[in-house]
């Protein structure tokens, strides 16, 4: 059998050469390198085996070098596109018998100079600059440099293309002799092609592919290909850039407003009026202006850290710490407004918060974050403030660009490269042979029409789809779906036990999350597991008895139980002091453990912003739990001061389950109560502290509340 019909013959031959490529581009690497050559020679065994075996060889061989150089330098692969460029080039001008005429080579040495050493230098340019650094050219690009002459891009270009010329011209010279020196019988079984059918003479497919009056099939395909592909990496390229760029913003922002925090801790806004009298003489005014210092000497973007009072006439200079560039204003300066804050500026003298501002004037791109600094009786003495230096985004931004295009450009050309090549032997040829067969039949006697038809069928078209078969792909079209049916009904099964192991592992982070919260409070054992269980029995119970029968439905009350472990997870920023406090808590104590409420309400509304509203019931009732736990039936709780049915039914149930475990529940400070004392607390309670439904369906349910306390208990 003919080897172009031989598919596997096909392939042991494009891995043979493909290795030999391989093999020579790390030798050659190896060589330049154990000899210390100003050389690359990374290029040989691509530009040769796509020279004897054509594109696809010569791209495996150059995609495959640049992995395998990645592994030691990621960077590698953003030269990717320029080794690919160079297996085309070299397998188009060995298509054309370049490699064979000595007069040509120049023109194939000054291709892949230009493409490694001009586009390969601009590329470099792109990415990091230029500074010389320690590649093979940078002893030259430094001389050209050095001689005032060029200026250090120009220097750095002129020594790559010149080093490149004198590496691409040993490749292509290496590349020319090994092509000769290859025997004509070993140099046929790697002219690797993708025929599907009995090849016909070239000339006779030529002559037929002319006879397309318009664009042809194949400049069709690629019109469509690079298209499309430029259309998609436009795209893609865009939404990342804009991602990348507010990514890089967001990042600064946090900087920003991490950074006044730490100014707003080193000085004492008690003082402020002294540290504007007195300067640095008043008492820890050096040390609050060696911590702004050090924060500017500590990072290349903080520009300016000062601190501002800001009245009508300006702003009153607090701290102002010289930085490189420009000395501070002393304290007491009155500094004008900047016009980028006018907008801000009623907030400024009512001592609000503002969100940080950006400006491109005199300083450059800088971001300013203004927080507002009170004193201990509550009241804005001044703004604590910081400048970043955004400049660095834009090139950075630029530097992206160039990374995602490198890497797109190799990829489109290996794209576009492939889908020809598979078009030219899957699609092309085989329309083009029938077409060529079958004009015959216009003009030709019965005896020939049968010669035509007999020819026709030694095409042995074997493509393995519509142009092959239609009916053969209806058929298998056919079996395919049935196939599928079968396969989805096993996919929606499959589906549908991956939901309950998802739904099993959300609730099993719910519990851990709160056994993180409740792991702080030395107090509370397994409060969260003992008030879920008891909320279960409340709405069981007020269901079978049809009190608030409408609202709890099997997903209420699933979601409830579920979300009851989060209703304390506002506590995890409640200081441990406060927290695990062995006595009685201090009304200033008291204020701040009565925040874990709306701290909680915070928590979980930032976790319902980041799913979508349909997968957001349970959290809707964690945050009304969290929330309102502690609001009590006659108006007198917390955080809202909430009576009667304003308070969500959730909260209502979880005030009698939290009530009931705190009072059973042995602490630090005391023992448990006996469980009908605690019964007996629960039910004076009620229409003062308990909704009176609750209360009474869960006395009614003692049995079931006892045994769910025992078995803690004895756990």
């Amino acid at each position: 059998m003919d080897k172009k019909h031989n598919k596997h013959v096909i392939q042991t031959y494009m891995i043979l050469l493909s290795c030999i490529g391989l093999l020579v581009n790390i030798l050659g690497v190896k060589i330049a390198l154990a000899f210390k050559l100003p050389l690359y020679l990374d290029n040989i065994g691509s530009a040769f085996a796509a020279a004897l075996g054509g594109f696809i060889p010569g791209i495996i061989v150059g995609f495959l070098t640049n992995l395998i150089n990645g592994i030691g330098d990621y960077t590698t692969a953003y030269y990717g596109s320029l080794t690919v460029l160079i297996a085309v080039f070299s397998a188009i001008y060995a298509g054309r018998g370049f490699y064979k005429k000595p007069s040509r080579l120049p023109i194939i040495i000054l291709t892949f100079a230009a493409i490694w050493g001009g586009l390969g230098s601009i590329l470099t340019w792109m990415l990091y600059g230029f500074d010389f650094g320690t590649g093979i050219s940078a002893p030259l690009a430094r001389q050209f440099y050095d001689s005032g002459r060029l200026s250090m891009f120009w220097s750095q270009f002129t020594a790559d293309i010149l080093i490149d010329l004198l590496d691409k011209t040993i490749t292509v010279l290496i590349v020319a002799l090994a092509l000769k020196l290859v025997p004509r019988h070993i140099h046929h079984l790697f002219e690797i092609s993708g025929y599907q059918q009995t090849p016909l003479s070239k000339a006779a497919l030529e002559k037929e592919s002319r006879k397309t009056r318009k664009r042809s099939l194949r400049r069709k395909i690629i019109l469509i290909v690079s298209i499309s592909t430029v259309l998609t990496a436009g795209v893609v390229t865009t939404i990342s850039f804009i991602h990348f760029r507010n990514a890089s913003i967001n990042e600064q922002l946090v900087l920003s407003e991490g950074l006044v925090e730490v100014i707003k801790e080193s000085f004492d806004p008690d003082k402020v009026d002294e540290y504007i009298e007195k300067g640095d003489k008043a008492e820890g005014y050096k040390e609050a202006e060696a911590v702004m210092k050090s924060l500017m000497d500590n990072s290349v973007y903080i520009e300016y850290c000062y601190v501002y009072r800001i009245t009508k006439d300006g702003c009153v200079v607090v701290f102002d710490p010289d930085s490189e560039d420009l000395p501070g204003e002393d304290p007491g300066t009155l500094v004008e407004f900047d016009q980028a804050f006018a907008d801000y500026l009623p907030a400024l003298l009512n001592g609000e918060p503002i969100e940080p501002v950006t400006s491109n004037e005199t300083y450059g791109w800088l971001l300013t974050t203004y927080s507002p600094v009170y004193d201990s009786k509550g009241v804005c003495q001044c703004y604590a403030a910081v400048d970043i230096n955004m400049d660095h985004i834009t090139k950075d931004g630029y530097q992206f660009l160039a990374r995602v295009v490198s890497l797109f450009f190799g990829f489109f050309v290996v794209i576009l490269t492939v889908v020809i090549y598979l078009a030219e032997y899957n699609v092309i040829l085989p329309i083009n042979s029938m077409a060529m067969l079958t004009n015959r039949f216009a003009f030709d006697t019965e005896d020939k029409r049968a010669h035509a038809v007999e020819s026709i069928e030694e095409l042995d078209i074997h493509t393995h789809d519509e142009i092959e078969n239609l009916y053969t792909s209806i058929v298998k079209t056919t079996k395919d779906m049935a196939r599928t049916t079968e396969d989805m009904a096993t996919y929606i099964a499959t589906l549908q036990k991956q939901r309950e192991v998802i739904g099993k592992l959300q609730s099993g982070l719910i519990l851990v999350l709160a056994d993180i919260v409740e792991s702080r409070d030395q107090n509370t054992g397994e409060h969260v597991r003992k008030t879920a269980a008891y909320t279960g029995v409340i709405m069981r119970n007020l269901r079978k008895n049809h009190i608030y029968e409408d609202q709890l439905t099997d997903e209420f009350i699933d979601d409830v139980m579920m979300s009851a472990p989060l209703h304390d997870v506002g506590k995890i920023q409640v200081p441990d002091a406060i927290l695990n406090k062995p006595g009685k808590l201090t009304d200033e104590e008291f204020e701040i453990m009565k925040t874990h409420t709306t701290a909680g309400a915070e928590i979980i509304t930032s976790a319902i912003n980041m799913v979508s509203e349909e997968d957001s019931g349970y959290l809707k009732e964690a945050r009304n739990l969290a929330h309102y736990h502690h609001e009590k039936w006659n108006g007198k709780g917390y955080p809202c001061g909430l009576k009667g049915e304003e308070i969500p039914l959730s909260a209502r149930v979880m005030a009698v389950a939290d009530v009931f475990d705190a009072l059973v529940s042995k602490r630090s400070y005391k023992d448990g109560f006996p469980f009908e004392k605690a019964m007996g607390i629960i039910e004076e309670g009620s229409g003062s502290h308990f909704d009176p439904n609750i209360v009474k369906v869960f006395l009614e349910a003692s049995d079931e509340v006892k045994a769910i306390m025992n078995s803690y208990m004895m756990g």
